[in-house]
């Protein structure tokens, strides 16, 4: 992985972290600018009314505005 690449996971993982998700169950890959994101995306306990498909929306237009992110590719199971 580049560093480019690496700094991008990094600022994905930020961006994923203020939104109201249990994101610790996924995985956050970037490469040449797409962002690829795997595993398991949960409802925060204390938010248990957030749509996940919303908050996935949401998610993919912050993260298309990170400069260097081209494209964002969802794999994830939903679990509420």
């Amino acid at each position: 992985m580049s560093v480019e690449d690496k700094g991008m996971q990094k600022k994905v993982r930020g961006q994923i972290a203020r939104r109201y998700v249990d994101a610790s169950m996924v995985n956050v890959n970037c490469v040449g600018g797409t962002v690829y994101l795997t595993g398991v995306l949960k409802s925060l306990r204390t938010h248990q009314s957030v749509n996940l498909k919303d908050e996935m929306e949401n998610i993919s237009k912050l993260l298309r505005g990170v400069p260097g992110v081209r494209d964002v590719i969802w794999d994830v199971v939903l679990r509420t």
